[in-house]
């Protein structure tokens, strides 16, 4: 107001500011912020890709086939730093974190960062959760898909033939990663599963079930909390449950996934991979090589 009311004296008109701020509210205007709506570009087949995963994820269901969202979560610092939102706490006695947002030294050893890398079972809203230290890699990706299997899907799904990813288009689970379906390749060798994959279209990722019915409850249980290190994190997120039943496990993978992995012509020779007819290069099913 300040600045206008400048502005405005230098043209020969002398207002004060509040006088500038009754102008602006009585032509109808306020403070505002942005708010995320444009989306860029639509992909043409984005409305035809909802409904074709919609579809295939109700034919799961009926035959009582395991179906999961995956994604990873936003990286978090690991040590004394300020966490968005507020917590019940003791009257004037805020938990006090560091000035700067800068990873710690002393936690260089452990990753600096977490990673939290989701799978949710769209069937039992079930959640596991692994926090890796190391890099967001499809190796990191598939093991956790394969942690969460091992100890909360074979469990409960004995008689499973198959499984069925949903998933962003991008990232360490991304369309186009060899190494995504190389690791896939190994999960279906090691569990026998008939795994199939459907991508959300580029630009989709804030309609990935993940996002809503597990991340965001994680989000709302540790908000206002310092994440001091990587216990405080795991167990955060382990306790995070919702009103509809939600269930959470989370546990840490202190697992070393180097970047830049390449995966040959000759070892992707190896991938079983049948593409679906609509949208192969989204949609794809990946077969073991060997029975369990």
């Amino acid at each position: 107001m300040r600045t206008l009311a400048v502005a405005l004296d230098g043209l020969g008109h002398h207002v004060s500011h509040t006088v500038v701020a009754e102008l602006l509210h009585a032509l109808g205007y306020s403070l505002q912020g942005n708010v995320k709506t444009r989306e860029g570009r639509q992909h043409p087949e984005r409305d035809a890709q909802f409904r074709y995963i919609a579809q295939v994820v109700r034919r799961w269901q009926r035959r009582r086939q395991p179906t999961i969202s995956v994604d990873t979560k936003k990286k978090e610092l690991v040590g004394d730093f300020k966490n968005g939102g507020r917590d019940w706490r003791p009257a004037k006695t805020p938990a006090r974190v560091r000035v700067h947002d800068f990873v710690i030294p002393a936690t260089a050893t452990q990753g600096g960062k977490a990673i939290p890398y989701g799978v949710y079972d769209l069937q039992r809203d079930e959640g596991w959760v692994s926090v890796g230290i190391d890099h967001d890699t499809a190796s990191f990706a598939v093991q956790a898909i394969r942690r969460w299997w091992r100890v909360m899907g074979r469990p409960v799904y004995r008689h499973a033939q198959s499984l069925l990813i949903t998933a962003d288009a991008g990232g360490s689970n991304g369309a186009r990663l060899r190494l995504w379906k190389w690791e896939l390749q190994r999960l279906a060798n090691r569990t026998g599963l008939n795994i199939t994959v459907c991508h959300f279209p580029p630009g989709t990722s804030k309609w990935n079930k993940i996002e809503h019915r597990l991340f965001s409850h994680i989000a709302m249980n540790w908000r206002g909390t310092p994440l001091v290190n990587l216990a405080t994190i795991v167990s955060l997120i382990g306790a995070t449950h919702s009103r509809s039943g939600l269930r959470v496990r989370s546990e840490l993978d202190r697992g070393h996934y180097p970047s830049g992995v390449a995966v040959t012509d000759a070892q992707m020779a190896t991938v079983r991979l049948e593409r679906h007819r609509f949208h192969g290069d989204w949609n794809y099913t990946i077969h073991p090589t060997t029975t369990r």
